[in-house]
This record gives structure tokens, C-alpha cells and sequence, in this order.
């Protein structure tokens, strides 16, 4: 593999994300009221544009800042459009596959990628949050559930719904991060597929690495499982969960993100946090690019 196809790439949009080594700097500040948190399909549009101008065709792994962003592992996937299918694994403490009527936000993309044509499945892993629970299950979209082409990895999750629907395969729920690992490496000796793996850093314990969305309970240690057990390689990679300060101009993304109920994040600890976030990014690169 050339050097090209392992160096990193930066999306600084929020400057966020800490130095990494030979690592391509893409200046999108000013992108940021647009796409933070959502934005509508046209702006999508525009920003994919962008990215097929300026990211190079051979990369490694993409660094978006906060998981306000997590929305554009959408169009880092869609520009793939490789020969041969692929899955896409999502480690997030959320299933970002919630309905959003304005366009694409950080909650919603996961059907859009499901719905690709070379996408053959996509695995969201390490859920704690109740988006999944019976409360909010009108919420999620059905469509990659009933399809067979999503599912969801929880822990604590109660997740009884889903069997009245008829999508009981679509759920797996796990009481531990280790039963959940364990359970997701055993499904993977049959895969045959090379993988994306897009990880928002939610997923994590918060004395792994702190974010500003609640947080779910794996380990530095269960995320290597995870990727070392992608068989075949991957044909890409995006990493995001950064924390950074931000306040919308724009009404609704106030009142949505207001409803989302995200932490507030201390100044006073934002750059311990950041430096906890960047010692957390060089492990996992070197992870992925062990992989690539």
C-alpha cells in the first residue's frame, strides 16, 4: 500500500482535531454554520461537490471534528463507489437513523448509506441511548430495518418493539461491551466483504475520551477488537467526536440541538479533554492503518 492511501486528511471545520503526521489540511471554516448538525440536501450537495474537488482519490482516514458532523461520512462513502460491495461499520453510541424532515443531520444519515447500491449492510455497534427504546421507535426509520440491510449492536437497551414489527432481526442486544464485542467478532469470520468504519467517539466511555452527546461504555480496547475483526480490509475510514464550542446562527439548529439535550462542555477542561481526544485518534489511526 502506498503512502498516498494511509495519509490522513482533515476536514477542520471546527478546529478540533489535533496535528497528525503528513496529515492533509482542508481549511472548511467557513463551512461551518451551514453543515454543523444538519443542514438540507442541496447544501449536501454543495459540500460533496467540494470534497470531489479537493480531496485526493487515494487518502486514509478522515478526521471531521465534532460529532455534530458525523452527517458527512455520507458523502465520504458515497464517493467510493467501488466495483464490488462493501459494509459499513459505525461504532456510535446512537443509531443515526432518525427521522429529519429538513434535509440530513448528524442523527439521520445512516438510512441514506444504507440505501447506496453498493452498501450491502451497515452495523451501527456499541448503542446505550434509548433512540432505540420503545419511546422513540416511531422515530427511526423502518425502511434499512425491514430491508435487512441495517442493524443495531445495543447494550441495556430495551428493545421488545422490534419483535411486534417483525424486525426482531435487525436488533441485537448485548449486556455487556464485552458480549457485544465478542458477539460482533464471531459474525464477522463469515464476512467476505471488505469494510468502511466510520466512529464517532460517543461510543466511548467518558474516561475514554469526553464528547459532547452522551456516551456509551466501550473501551480503547473493545474498539481494536472491533477493527482488527474486519477481515478484509477497508476500503475507507472516518473518525469524528471531537469536542468544540459552537453557537448556531441559525434558529432551528438552536432549538434542535437544545431538544437533543447535549452536554454542556466546561471551557475550563476543553483543551485536557482535546489532548484525551488526540492521544485517543493516534491509537485508533494506527489501528486502522494496520488494516488499509
Amino acid at each position: 500500500m502506498n503512502d498516498a492511501a494511509h495519509r490522513p486528511v482533515v476536514l477542520d471545520i471546527d478546529r478540533s482535531v489535533g496535528p497528525l503526521a503528513d496529515g492533509l489540511v482542508l481549511d472548511l471554516a467557513e463551512w461551518q454554520e451551514a453543515i454543523r448538525f444538519g443542514c438540507s440536501l442541496a447544501t449536501m450537495r454543495r459540500f460533496r461537490r467540494l470534497l470531489d474537488a479537493q480531496l485526493p482519490a487515494c487518502h486514509g482516514t478522515v478526521f471531521t471534528g465534532s460529532g455534530d458532523f458525523h452527517h458527512l461520512s455520507w458523502p465520504l462513502i458515497a464517493r467510493l463507489a467501488p466495483a464490488t460491495p462493501i459494509q459499513v461499520v459505525v461504532l456510535d453510541n446512537h443509531p443515526d437513523n432518525m427521522r429529519f424532515p429538513f434535509g440530513v443531520h448528524c442523527g439521520s444519515w445512516v438510512r441514506r448509506v444504507a440505501a447506496l447500491p453498493f452498501v450491502d449492510h451497515v452495523h451501527v455497534l456499541g448503542i446505550t441511548s434509548h433512540d432505540i427504546g420503545a419511546g422513540h421507535a416511531w422515530e427511526n426509520y423502518l425502511t434499512p430495518l425491514l430491508r435487512g440491510r441495517l442493524t443495531y449492536w445495543s447494550m441495556g437497551v430495551d428493545t421488545a418493539w422490534s419483535r411486534r414489527l417483525g424486525i426482531a432481526r435487525a436488533f441485537r442486544g448485548f449486556d455487556t461491551p464485552d458480549a457485544l464485542v465478542d458477539g460482533f467478532v464471531e459474525h464477522q469470520r463469515a464476512q467476505t466483504l471488505p469494510s468502511y468504519l466510520t466512529i464517532d467517539k460517543d461510543a466511548f466511555a467518558p474516561e475514554v475520551a469526553h464528547t459532547n452527546w452522551d456516551q456509551g461504555r466501550l473501551q480503547l480496547d473493545h474498539a481494536l477488537t472491533l477493527i482488527a475483526s474486519l477481515r478484509n480490509g477497508l476500503a475507507g475510514s472516518d473518525i469524528n467526536g471531537e469536542v468544540s464550542h459552537y453557537r448556531y446562527s441559525t434558529w432551528w439548529k438552536r432549538k434542535l440541538s437544545a431538544m437533543d439535550e447535549q452536554p454542556a462542555i466546561d471551557p475550563a477542561q476543553v483543551a485536557g479533554w482535546q489532548a484525551q481526544q488526540h492521544a485517543l485518534n493516534l491509537k485508533l489511526l494506527d489501528a486502522i492503518t494496520a488494516k488499509r
